[in-house]
């Protein structure tokens, strides 16, 4: 053996050829650099209670040696231990929606704060391609999987993730019963916040455009309807629009609504990507907002309060449910399907909602 080779091997150090490491770092390494069992490595790294305490000088000798020489546990030999291998499937609709850029970005920080890392899936809003993904991420050991969002098509979605072998725990699908762990917002709340705010403002011809067939959105419109009627106002067919969730969705919308002989005062939508597109439309057609016509959205994304006008909104709890999602989904209790805790949003008002305006 070589004095390069006697070096490494009573170091830990993994060897190199040519400036590359032909070998990762190992628990033996690890004992061998420490003068530990490895054994105690393995405890140590994986924090398995011992019944003879681990001194704390010795926990901090092996992970700053672990550190050291960047040391990486395998996720795949830990799940076949029956271990867990720290990782979270994120199962995401549509990766292209801003909100869901930051729910993804507080179900990593979530997870992180816990010691797992997020091995995030696009579904592309297609349920054949969540049922795959779910799939992937079950033989990858996963822990356990969130799905953020609904789909448009749910055939077969809630039964084949009710038979996963790990916790699934939806976020974002509505507050419907589906036999899997939810955790959703109050949108009845949120949507009667609104209608509540508007008609104090002297509205009463007040349109709401939005997609169809999410449960979230579905729930919004119920609400919207529900809340105009509590008001003892009524809402024509030709005031409730389908469009897109996207910008030009909001703009197409917003343009159908102005161009009926009676257009409405106020325009709810259920998102705001689609109410800043609205708001787009409003500039392109020469009409001020809140002057000529207010605008709300729901979700308050970071854009709403910086459109022009700021967005009146609805800000969702993020953090909080995906809080409650992971501690559901990684935590130590048993979940069930009939979990559904429901978290309340906030109103908040901006530039974009004014008096009904005097014509």
């Amino acid at each position: 053996m070589s004095s390069t080779d006697q070096e490494a091997s009573v170091s830990g150090t993994p060897k190199r050829t040519g400036g590359r490491r032909t070998n990762a770092p190992t628990m033996r390494d690890i004992a061998e650099a420490t003068g530990v069992s490895q054994s105690t490595v393995s405890r140590v790294l994986s924090g398995t209670p011992t019944a003879v305490p681990i001194a704390e000088s010795t926990r901090k000798r092996v992970k700053e040696t672990a550190r050291r020489l960047g040391y990486r546990p395998n996720p795949l030999a830990r799940g076949l231990r029956g271990a867990p291998t720290m990782l979270l499937g994120v199962i995401v609709r549509d990766v292209t929606d801003p909100y869901f850029g930051g729910a993804i970005e507080a179900a990593s920080l979530e997870a992180n704060r816990r010691g797992y890392n997020v091995v995030l899936g696009h579904a592309h809003r297609s349920a054949d391609e969540a049922q795959a993904l779910t799939s992937i991420l079950e033989a990858r050991h996963c822990d356990a999987i969130l799905f953020l969002g609904d789909l448009r098509d749910r055939t077969g979605l809630v039964e084949d993730l009710k038979d996963c072998r790990i916790p699934v725990v939806a976020v974002w699908h509505g507050s419907r019963e589906s036999g899997i762990p939810t955790v959703s917002v109050d949108n009845r709340s949120g949507i009667a916040a609104i209608v509540d705010h508007l008609v104090d403002l002297g509205h009463e011809r007040i349109a709401f455009a939005g997609p169809k067939r999410l449960g979230d959105i579905t729930e919004r419109e119920e609400a919207f309807v529900a809340s105009l009627h509590g008001h003892g106002l009524d809402t024509p067919a030709h005031y409730r629009v389908e469009t897109a969730n996207t910008y030009d969705g909001g703009e197409d919308a917003f343009e159908r609504l102005m161009a009926l002989a009676e257009p409405p005062t106020a325009v709810v939508a259920p998102t705001d990507v689609i109410a800043i597109g609205m708001l787009h439309g409003a500039l392109r057609r020469g009409l001020e907002v809140p002057g000529d016509v207010s605008i709300t959205g729901f979700d308050d994304i970071p854009v709403a309060e910086f459109s022009v006008p700021g967005l009146t909104t609805v800000r969702m709890p993020t953090a909080a449910m995906i809080g409650a999602a992971v501690d559901l989904a990684i935590g130590p209790e048993e979940v069930h399907g009939d979990i559904h805790p429901v978290l309340e949003p906030e109103l908040v008002v901006r530039g974009s909602t004014g008096p009904v305006p005097r014509k």
